[in-house]
């Protein structure tokens, strides 16, 4: 899930902390760029620059060779491209906000689920609880164009993933905060 922005920073930022793989296709990537200028208050340019730097970043999770499959899948027909990719990568869990457009009998040819960020993000906590803090901690300093405080970060990415937000609501708050630069 690479939309809304902040969100995809924190899945990314845990990503490079080594708690999961990430996988994509070039159409998956493509939606990104076009679908960030509308819905995620990025400008063009900038939306090209995340997906070059992702691209950069995670070379390995470029998944090709998919597209024969793309065919045969059962689900939403708008996402089958992206069922494809996962199945033909060796995906275990597709994230997305849209599971209904994922049903389990689609999914269960290939032994994938599909996850809602919440709840991955959930699991990435109850995994790897200090390495999820560590990566909102990177992430609130980072943001200095404006600041944000840990405060009103964890305001916004509760309108996305509450149930995440609530469980690591104290342990964020509680962390030792590095100065910004």
């Amino acid at each position: 899930m690479l939309i809304p922005y902040r969100l995809a920073d924190l899945l990314l930022r845990l990503a490079e902390a080594n708690t999961y793989r990430p996988l994509w296709s070039d159409e998956v990537l493509d939606e990104v760029e076009r679908n960030l200028p509308r819905v995620g208050h990025r400008t063009p340019e900038s939306a090209r620059k995340f997906v070059d730097t992702i691209r950069w970043v995670f070379p390995d999770a470029l998944v090709t060779g998919y597209e024969s499959l793309t065919q045969v899948m059962t689900n939403d027909p708008k996402d089958r491209h992206v069922l494809a990719a996962a199945a033909y990568g060796g995906a275990a869990v597709i994230v997305t906000a849209n599971i209904d457009d994922f049903p389990v009998a689609a999914l269960t040819p290939y032994d994938l689920s599909a996850v809602h960020p919440d709840d991955f993000l959930l699991d990435q906590f109850d995994l790897y609880p200090d390495r999820t803090v560590e990566c909102i901690n990177d992430q609130i300093c980072a943001y200095n164009k404006p600041t944000v405080t840990p405060e009103e970060f964890l305001d916004r990415l509760a309108k996305v993933v509450p149930d995440f937000v609530k469980e690591v609501r104290t342990p964020v708050l509680q962390a030792r905060w590095r100065q910004r630069l």
